[in-house]
């Protein structure tokens, strides 16, 4: 495919991306239409990785394959409104492209005008950052991420769509190095900041980087809290009503992530009448991801049971007979009753009647209202 079909055929593919997104109510506000229409994502993800059958590894697609119909498959993959995965290390996931659609929602959420600028927490590709340095200028936009093999490719990615410093680029997008959990004091004070990482609770240093009446935005529990900054230890707001799936913070100021549940010798037998079928259900694992922190789950028999793990080395199996195993300092499965009760009762509540308040050094997620009798502190 010669360079000029190759162009026309990325321009056909963007622009019925942006259709796409366009038809699910998602993209309105037409200056980040324009900022979908104009980055080419491409561009940012020259290669990303998809998983074989069965979990046996990874397939990489790439713009330098020599097989053209790869290449095809490659170009066609980037247009597609999915994640896509964009770094592997011993198999397993550390970066990747998050999904257009909802990198759109994310975008309108931070009401964004002339002016302002913004900190992301989460380079990856760099994509994001470009649709930020579309709308705002890329000398108002600056991103930082833990892994320097990451900023240095996303400075590659940034340059070559023209955020790059000198007289011929459209002004230079900011790309640092760093613990996100920090921010950037050297660049604050900041108009918004929003994380494209998972997060347990709101890093300290954010408040203080961000103006007073400014918004963070953070992906917690599997949701998206937009939380309205007061000053420098106070800020709060609701959940959007859209999931969201992202690989989690790392580094120092990270917290601890769970394993796989191992098989324990200290497991102790109950019954229960709460189906392990429900941790598949989205809005459900929103509630227990409030309750209990982050948890890594598995499935097994066919989906009928569960293998929970938590940071703290809790674990528990839920079995098709209705019977749980649970072992460690937590009974999880408790949690999971809870929840289940809680979210039943409450008429399966979504994701926009639960919030966050961040006040001084305590946070806590919330169900309708801050003060009210459904609160679980944030970890």
């Amino acid at each position: 495919m010669d360079s000029d079909r190759w162009a026309r055929t990325a321009g056909l593919l963007r622009a019925r991306l942006v259709r796409r997104i366009m038809d699910a109510g998602t993209l309105r506000d037409p200056a980040w239409r324009a900022a979908f229409e104009r980055v080419p994502r491409h561009v940012f993800v020259p290669y990303y990785y998809r998983p074989y059958p069965g979990g046996r590894g990874w397939d990489r697609l790439a713009a330098d394959d020599p097989d053209p119909r790869r290449r095809a498959r490659w170009l066609a993959g980037a247009y597609e409104d999915i994640p896509l995965v964009t770094r592997v290390r011993e198999g397993a996931l550390v970066s990747s492209s998050s999904q257009p659609s909802l990198m759109a929602a994310m975008l309108e959420a931070l009401e964004m005008r002339e002016g302002q600028t913004v900190l992301e927490i989460g380079t990856g590709t760099g994509y994001n950052a470009a649709l930020l340095a579309h709308r705002l200028g890329g000398s108002a936009v600056t991103t930082v991420d833990l892994d320097e093999e990451i900023t240095a490719a996303a400075r590659d990615h940034l340059a070559a769509v023209g955020f790059a410093p000198g007289p011929d680029g459209r002004g230079r997008v900011t790309v640092l190095t760093g613990d996100g959990a920090l921010g950037c004091h050297e660049r604050a004070p900041f108009d918004r900041i929003m994380a494209t990482c998972e997060l347990a609770s709101v890093p300290e240093a954010w408040l203080r980087q961000c103006r007073p009446g400014g918004m963070v935005l953070a992906p917690i529990a599997d949701g998206l809290a937009a939380l309205r900054v007061t000053d420098a230890t106070h800020a709060e707001g609701r959940f959007l009503s859209t999931p969201a799936y992202f690989v989690a913070l790392r580094g120092p100021g990270a917290p601890p992530h769970p394993a796989p549940a191992p098989v324990r010798g200290d497991e102790r037998a109950r019954a229960t009448h709460v189906p392990p079928a429900v941790l598949d259900d989205d809005a459900f694992r929103f509630v227990l991801a409030l309750a209990a922190g982050e948890l890594e789950i598995s499935w097994a028999f066919g989906g009928r049971g569960a293998a929970i793990t938590a940071p703290d080395g809790s674990t528990v199996r839920a079995q098709r007979d209705g019977t749980v195993l649970v072992a460690g300092p937590r009974d999880l499965w408790a949690v999971v009753e809870d929840s289940y009760r809680l979210w039943r009762r409450e008429r399966f509540a979504r994701r926009e009647r639960f919030g966050v308040t961040v006040s001084g050094s305590r946070q806590w997620a919330w169900l309708d209202a801050p003060d009210g009798p459904n609160v679980w502190p944030l970890r």
